[in-house]
């Protein structure tokens, strides 16, 4: 029930002691700004490695061809595995179920050079569903396409930063030709990517027209499977095992010969980083909640000054008909409100710190660090919760005080 005669005194006790009510809400100010600000590090730490780790596509397996290190029915050690395009077809044709896109990929290294520039890129010969795996964001133009693959067209797909490499003064890559060790190819379009710089340095062309290049093979020099999301993480790990045992007979591989060939997860690595970024949160979380505690210990201990420092005065109340109760919730109340607004306060200036951050800290690994809704209201009845306690403990010990005893105090 509202008592405007206790509020009233809360409020002359407050500016009575200035200083103590200061120090008061000091203790709990700082220690949830302390609590927000690293928990809200934690969340951009997390942001970083959600998007350093998890530029590319997350629902891929990767294939990669090694050399055999054990014989294997007839076939001697060392052999090298090479994979050739039916292995995509035969890969769509056998899992239906699973396969969302399948793509191939050839890395090599070349010379760009248009007019009087001109430099060193990683050229990488691929599928129309490369740009899915890695996220690729069109500039301009167009991506390789499957008309491209069927033709072994001469078109090319160049990073952002390559067109600013090779084009100077503004001008447009779109519909140029670019010398790439002696072949002319025509730029179709200009990609961006989030991944930074490196992968805006690619050169992407048609997997086809490479291996034309390389006297008309069908060699590959790795394979990128999507798989659909809606089997899920098991289901994925389930696809990838099946996926590795039918490469592996397919291509006579022991199955325990782990350099014949490898295979790569997506999600498992994702998973994996998520949890270390997990793990980082709960220690960054555990540093903050010890800061809360030390002020709400801060703030309990000057209660119980508070509280020494009135003992007299809630004598007189006590000889004067006051109950213990009143008592209690008087000094229980105050707490509660010095605590709340104090608390407030904290989340306040915490939450204004995090969202000028921004990307500033960015270099440190941490970017646009935030704190969620559940988690400020949270905090703030869990402080509201400990401020009760805080004045509960020693307004019920003076409110056993005997008004005699209470009197006699110095």
């Amino acid at each position: 029930m509202f008592s405007r005669d206790r509020w009233q005194e809360i409020f002359q006790s407050i500016s009575k002691n200035k200083l103590r009510t200061f120090l008061s809400g000091f203790t709990i100010t700082l220690g949830i700004l302390i609590f927000t600000i690293l928990f809200g590090f934690g969340n951009g730490l997390k942001n970083t490695f959600q998007e350093f780790f998890v530029d590319d596509a997350t629902n891929t397996i990767w294939l990669f061809p090694g050399r055999t290190s054990q014989p294997y029915k007839g076939f001697a050690t060392g052999r090298r595995i090479e994979f050739r395009n039916d292995d995509i077809e035969d890969i769509k044709k056998d899992f239906p179920m699973y396969v969302e896109y399948i793509t191939p990929r050839i890395s090599r290294g070349g010379t760009a050079k248009y007019k009087g520039e001109s430099n060193t890129y990683t050229t990488r010969a691929v599928g129309p569903a490369h740009q899915l795996c890695e996220k690729t964001i069109m500039m301009k133009g167009r991506y390789i396409n499957e008309n491209d693959i069927l033709g072994k067209t001469k078109n090319i797909v160049i990073g952002r930063l390559v067109e600013k490499d090779l084009f100077k003064n503004g001008e447009d890559a779109m519909g140029k030709w670019v010398d790439i060790d002696g072949i002319a190819y025509k730029v179709i379009g200009v990609f961006q990517d989030d991944g930074g710089d490196n992968e805006e340095r690619y050169i992407y062309m048609p997997y086809t027209t490479r291996q034309l290049i390389e006297k008309n093979t069908d060699k590959i020099d790795q394979i990128i499977v999507g798989f659909k999301l809606s089997i899920g993480y098991a289901g994925s790990r389930a696809f990838e095992s099946s996926l590795n045992k039918y490469m592996r007979n397919k291509h006579v591989i022991a199955p325990e010969d782990q350099n014949g060939m490898f295979v790569r997860n997506a999600a498992e690595g994702v998973k994996q980083t998520l949890q270390f970024a997990n793990i980082l949160q709960l220690v960054v979380m555990f540093v903050g909640f010890g800061t809360l505690l030390a002020g709400v210990i801060g703030i309990s201990n000057i209660m119980v000054f508070v509280v020494k420092e009135r003992t007299k005065e809630l004598g007189i109340r006590k000889a004067m008909g006051a109950s213990p109760k009143s008592i209690v919730g008087m000094v229980l109340q105050e707490s509660v409100f010095i605590t709340t607004i104090a608390g407030i306060a904290g989340l306040i200036i915490g939450m204004g710190i995090l969202n000028s951050i921004g990307v500033k800290l960015e270099d440190f690994f941490i970017k646009n660090p935030y704190v969620g809704t559940g988690t400020v209201v949270g905090a703030t009845l869990l402080l509201i919760f400990f401020g009760a306690i805080a004045g509960y403990i020693p307004a019920r010990r003076a409110a056993k005080i005997k008004p005699i005893v209470a009197l006699r105090d110095e």
